[in-house]
């Protein structure tokens, strides 16, 4: 077919010396795709084909399966098949058949690429595929690259998928495997009205042609000019999102809220969605572009602190001017703790949060007399002392004012990041009353004489490890 040697060479691809793999289920599409790669392969290269049986059938996928077999046996085509229960697989993964079918499918597929060493995975998606494609993501609300559908050619595994019949309709293919004389299976669900694709297939598709012939290759147009705008922002983002994001490991990924909320708005939508891509192996089916914009609206409000859950455990934590997309427990939760001072000798009082209080008596040659240090006595203060997380309905009495303050007004005013609230170090005399919060504030029991013999030294700094 003409079209077919468009693609390669609109593609820049070379069949000389390589292997490639065509996923053939059987049907009419993929059998006409195996056989015109079979027929136009130059003799340097290898021809491999692979099936999955997807197991929804029983002895009729089965059958399927035996015909690909048999089929490429009659034609010296080295065929690789699997079965695989995936309605198992849909039911621990918690998904849909259809994308179960795909992941099992993919999986076998990437396996079968990386033992031949294949630089070419082929799959015979054509145009009314394409338009159905694009009509589905369309309904869900899909943007950005996803919105273009069904790309031509694409990166996997250690080579590329590319997708030759994308220019073709489907009754160009059944008349190529008439004339051709090539036998073919038909699935028997593809007539049922049970999926999406099936009825924008029997019902929309049909009213599309009607209007337009070659519909399909306007959709295909569209699609081509969707993906290469995509690539362009994509990149654009790319570029801007370095003063956006702040701190990246696996798991984790920190962001400048004014930096991203500063960018125009296309640039916002894909700069969370590089994020997500990072963060997840592989993004879940359930997530949708409403995600993005839920989050988008959540993290310009005005409140200076809050949390989103996102799908598969991705917790999102806003903290004034940053936000923490995490798969990561969060610091603040479970973390708990009650310790006592009791005597007035030099001693470290290590801390959960990686700080510690040392106590001495007398003042640190090397700190400033700030809120890190505190100053105090028995006769200021009943010992012991102790040192606690904060609990529900914490008051202090600060200096220079009347009545008492919430420790939870005294984090905010101090903007101390949500997620390290919990685990913040209050100090209190023994019956209870806050006379500290190492690094924010005092109370008006602070010790000020430096000659008094009972006076002792409290000093908030970071743990050093040995």
């Amino acid at each position: 077919m003409k079209s077919i040697e468009d693609f390669i060479k609109r593609n820049n691809l070379s069949f000389n010396g390589t292997t490639v793999i065509v996923g053939v289920s059987g049907g009419p599409d993929s059998m006409a795709l195996l056989h015109i790669l079979k027929s136009m392969m130059p003799s340097t290269a290898t021809l491999i084909a692979v099936h999955v049986d997807h197991m929804f059938r029983g002895r009729e996928s089965e059958e399927d399966m035996r015909f690909v077999q048999t089929y490429c046996d009659q034609k010296g085509v080295l065929c690789e098949t699997r079965q695989i229960n995936v309605q198992n697989y849909a039911d621990e993964k918690k998904l849909n058949k259809q994308a179960a079918a795909r992941e099992c499918r993919f999986q076998f597929f990437k396996e079968q690429m990386e033992k031949h060493q294949a630089q070419y995975l082929a799959l015979a998606h054509h145009g009314d595929d394409q338009i159905e494609t694009m009509l589905m993501r369309l309904i869900k609300g899909t943007i950005g690259l996803g919105l273009a559908g069904i790309q031509p050619k694409r990166r996997f595994g250690g080579g590329w998928l590319i997708r030759p019949f994308l220019g073709l309709e489907k009754k160009e293919i059944l008349q190529y495997c008439k004339v051709n004389q090539i036998p073919f299976r038909i699935d028997p669900s593809n007539n049922k009205d049970d999926y999406t694709r099936n009825r924008l297939r029997h019902y929309v598709l049909p009213l599309l042609k009607k209007e337009s012939e070659d519909v399909h290759k306007r959709f295909q147009s569209v699609s081509e000019a969707l993906a290469e705008d995509e690539l362009f922002l994509q990149g654009l983002t790319k570029e801007k999102m370095h003063t956006v994001i702040t701190k990246k490991s696996n798991f984790t990924v920190e962001i400048k809220i004014e930096n991203l909320l500063s960018l125009p708005m296309p640039l916002q939508r894909r700069g969370v969605q590089l994020i997500l891509n990072y963060l997840y192996e592989n993004v879940p089916s359930v997530f949708s572009a409403h995600h993005i914009e839920v989050f988008l609206e959540w993290v310009s409000k005005k409140e200076p602190s809050g949390s989103l859950d996102f799908p598969d455990g991705l917790k999102i934590v806003k903290s004034y001017h940053t936000c923490l997309f995490t798969f990561l427990p969060i610091q603040s939760e479970n973390i708990s703790y009650h310790y006592e001072i009791s005597g007035t000798d030099e001693t470290e009082l290590i801390l959960p949060n990686g700080f510690s209080i040392y106590l001495s008596r007398q003042d640190p040659e090397d700190v400033s007399k700030g809120n890190d240090m505190f100053a105090t006595s028995p006769r200021q203060v009943q010992f012991p002392l102790y040192v606690r997380t904060r609990k529900k309905g914490d008051r202090m009495k600060l200096k220079g004012m009347n009545g008492s303050k919430k420790v939870k007004d005294i984090f905010i005013n101090e903007k101390v990041p949500l997620e390290q609230r919990e685990s913040w170090p209050i100090v209190t005399d023994a019956v209870g009353m806050i006379i500290w919060i190492p690094g924010l504030k005092k109370t008006i029991f602070e010790e000020h004489d430096d000659t008094n013999n009972e006076r002792i030294v409290l000093q908030y700094r970071q743990h050093e490890k040995v």
